[in-house]
């Protein structure tokens, strides 16, 4: 028997003939022939070849279709010279009607039944393993000498006709200094995978414990390791068993055929093409990719409604990628809940000022238009008004659909609890996501405080307390936009308003958001959140992330996106719409121009038209 030591350096005849002739004392190929592509293995009758083959096509992350053999073919001649699937593989499954009905160390006692079988080589995750080596990064099942460690998700493949299952994966440990490294090293080896899918907590993915993998060995994380989720082609053994064929083969997870091709050294060109990391949770744990040039557009946006029109000192509170990693959480929300209202105009009725509801419809719209759920939230005097704002904003265009509109009140020590999950369950929160924008936030003395120092908290609900207990809630993030250090989630920033806005010692907002926005006028900073999810859903690099790399691109619905954009036409509709209900403008005469008989900021359709042109270079 020949043991492991040197098989990483053999050519990959050599050890396809020795695995031929049953001689290798291991239980899987990781390791072996450095640099060269190994293959997943799945047989099949020829009568299911043509919807397997597209099976393939339709989630090609995990099954990235390598070659298909016609019927009884053995070879794989653009792979590998003088190869025999029946023999090349260490070992093999057999399936018989979905059942799992033994292991073979060869196939050719099946040979007349081979006859009339395809036989499709898939790319494999053991491919990368050198050029994961070669970015500084250890493979830990490799330094455990054991198999690497897959495991069954809840997410959903595209089915094709018979074939229909959820995606398997595999999990390697990576320091979380090596994160962006490990995605950098495989982003480009489509035809082993690719990028990751998924980094942060397994129970994301519907994985309850990473110590019973489904397929192959536990490994075990060094302290600082986060657990980092590739695309597996043993999808494609649950797809087998799934379509319940009487008579199918694969290769025993782990035990791939060995090719003579060498991974290609890719060199990633454009900043298109080259990701970038964010953490965008500690609980769970979670981080996304998006391209570098997807990030410097958004970083743009962020520097574009940073600009102080009334010179109030807000760059003392901006911090860095805020709206990036905001966005980046939000795209991968499922459920949305906004609040908007700043009662600054305590003596009128209605009391509310127009920055505000704008930016938060606009979020709403290109909500709407990905395909997520979305609420809004506001005081119980002003449920009225706002129902007629939100419909006029559907007759207008600005939204394809009426939001829901919910009210909340504190009537006991678990009504925020009871409001954002259901039955009060933390386990099941009602929402993944909760925005702020222009919402009057709490001080530290329990009061409410517009910029002039005037006590408004008569007229406002608490529904701080909502994003209170989302800090309890594991798995729900909070984004807080505002223009003065008193909006809501600006507890972030809190010491930065008391030392640099004006009266910021008494008006400062103490409820702090995950993440904080500040933007001159807190609209631009809702067109900024709707143009930033925009540039991310067409990034190819977090689109292919979001749909964990099963599906299609989802690039055709570009256009129903485009269309849910803020545009100066929109905003100046719904703007006269707020006027003709009473509600104002909050900000200073200085910032406010004549357009039709509407207060409009001067620099309001400037900044529309900006961030416009910024998503669409």
């Amino acid at each position: 028997m020949i043991l492991t030591g040197g098989l990483k350096s053999l050519l990959p005849h050599v050890l396809r003939r020795i695995i031929r002739c049953n001689r290798l004392s291991v239980s899987n190929t990781s390791g072996m022939a450095e640099g060269y592509k190994q293959a997943n293995v799945v047989i099949l009758h020829k009568s299911l070849a043509d919807d397997f083959e597209k099976f393939c096509h339709a989630n090609d992350g995990p099954l990235p279709l390598l070659y298909r053999s016609k019927p009884g073919n053995w070879s794989c001649p653009s792979l590998s010279s003088g190869s025999d699937i029946r023999n090349d593989c260490l070992q093999y499954r057999i399936y018989e009607h979905g059942a799992c009905t033994g292991s073979l160390k060869s196939l050719e006692e099946y040979s007349e039944q081979l006859k009339d079988m395809v036989t499709f080589y898939l790319g494999c995750s053991f491919s990368f393993e050198k050029a994961v080596q070669n970015a500084g990064i250890p493979i830990r099942n490799i330094e455990q000498k054991c198999n690497v460690s897959m495991y069954k998700t809840a997410v959903p493949c595209y089915n094709v006709s018979a074939f229909s299952c959820n995606l398997v994966v595999t999990m390697r440990p990576v320091p979380e200094s090596k994160l962006e490294a490990a995605v950098l090293a495989t982003s480009a080896l489509k035809e082993a995978h690719g990028a990751p899918i998924h980094m942060g907590d397994p129970g994301l993915l519907g994985i309850k414990d990473l110590s019973k993998p489904d397929y192959g060995d536990p490994v075990h994380l060094h302290p600082d390791d986060v657990p980092v989720f590739w695309a597996c082609g043993v999808t494609a053994v649950e797809a087998v068993i799934n379509c319940r064929a009487p008579l199918a083969f694969t290769h025993s997870p782990g035990c791939m055929f060995i090719t003579d091709l060498k991974n290609d050294n890719l060199t990633v060109r454009s900043s298109r093409e080259v990701p970038q990391v964010r953490c965008i949770s500690r609980d769970p744990l979670h981080y996304s990719i998006v391209s570098a040039e997807a990030a410097q557009k958004i970083k743009t946006l962020e520097t574009l409604i940073g600009i102080d029109p009334g010179d109030r000192g807000i760059i003392h509170l901006q911090r860095q990628d805020e709206l990036l990693k905001a966005c980046l959480s939000i795209s991968h929300a499922r459920s949305v809940l906004i609040t908007t209202g700043f009662p600054t105009h305590f003596t009128h009725e209605p009391p509310e000022e127009n920055d505000g509801p704008p930016g938060a419809l606009a979020i709403a719209a290109i909500l709407q238009a990905l395909e997520k759920e979305v609420a809004i939230v506001t005081d119980q005097r002003a449920m009225s008004l706002n129902k007629k704002i939100i419909e006029e904003a559907v007759q207008l265009g600005i939204l394809k659909r009426p939001v829901p509109l919910l009210s909340y009140q504190r009537e006991s020590a678990d009504s925020a609890l009871m409001f954002l999950c259901e039955k009060g369950n933390p386990r099941r929160p009602r929402f993944d996501h909760l925005i702020a924008i222009e919402r009057a936030g709490m001080a530290a003395d329990g009061n409410y405080y517009n910029a002039r120092k005037v006590n408004i908290k008569h007229l406002v609900d608490p529904i701080d307390d909502l994003f209170l207990a989302a800090q309890t809630i594991a798995g729900v993030t909070t984004t807080g936009v505002g223009d003065g250090g008193n909006e809501l989630g600006m507890g972030k920033v809190k010491d930065a308003v008391k030392k640099h806005i004006k009266n910021g010692d008494v008006i400062a907002c103490d409820v702090e958001a995950d993440f904080t926005i500040v933007a001159g006028v807190s609209n631009w900073g809702g067109y900024a959140i709707a143009c930033a999810l925009y540039v991310l859903n067409t990034c190819e690099i977090h689109d292919r992330y979001l749909r964990k790399a099963v599906g299609f691109p989802q690039l055709m619905k570009k256009m129903v996106w485009l269309s849910a954009l803020p545009s100066v036409t929109k905003e100046e509709k719904l703007l006269k719409t707020l006027l003709r209900h009473g509600v104002r403008s909050g900000k200073t005469a200085s910032l406010e121009l004549e357009v039709d008989g509407l207060p409009f900021y001067n620099t309001h359709s400037l900044m529309i038209e900006k961030l416009l042109q910024e998503v669409q270079q």
